[in-house]
């Protein structure tokens, strides 16, 4: 249930920034004997981010870690604006918002652990999974029911839309047989 003050920060959001370790998996890192690196995605997040774009919210990834399975789900997203392997996320938000010509005020911003606390602190909205560290929940506007990597980004997804449209609206277009291609 969103309260009206919850409502009035989402209606305002231009941009959703998702770290992606404890956000977007569950933060688990696996490597197999020659290095390469596995990571879970949840499907149902992608119809999440898909939708936002859809509806103009613009979807970023800010991750301290790059891999190739990373990449490859920023590719299949089509999500424009990606800095893996950045270690000062707050600088990479600046940057990002400069160039979008947005404030950090319309902004919300999903963190898990104490690396998203400085931009957690300046975003307009911030959010973090139900396991995220102790510290990292304490700052969040909203604690998200689901777990890192069990469908954080879908639930916040609806939040944002459903503070602006009645959410059976948007999953009509989900629904399109064009919902899926990237181009969109």
């Amino acid at each position: 249930m969103l309260t009206e003050e919850l409502t009035r920060k989402a209606q305002n959001i231009k941009l959703l920034v998702l770290d992606v370790d404890g956000v977007l998996t569950d933060g688990t890192l696996v490597y197999s004997e020659d290095g390469e690196r596995v990571k879970h995605f949840n499907v149902k997040d992608g119809v999440g981010i898909k939708l936002l774009q859809r509806f103009d919210v613009a979807v970023a990834i800010i991750s301290a870690k790059d891999s190739l399975p990373l990449t490859r789900r920023i590719q299949d997203l089509a999500i424009k604006h990606a800095y893996t392997g950045c270690h000062d996320k707050l600088l990479a938000l600046q940057e990002l918002t400069a160039k979008l010509g947005i404030q950090l005020h319309e902004v919300a911003y999903c963190g898990d652990d104490v690396i998203d606390l400085k931009v957690m602190q300046r975003v307009g909205l911030s959010l973090a999974p139900a396991d995220a560290y102790v510290m990292v929940r304490e700052y969040a506007h909203v604690v998200t029911q689901a777990a890192g990597g069990k469908g954080v980004a879908r639930e916040v997804a609806d939040l944002i839309l459903a503070s602006r449209m009645d959410l059976k609206q948007a999953y009509i277009k989900a629904m399109l047989p064009e919902f899926e291609n990237k181009a969109l």
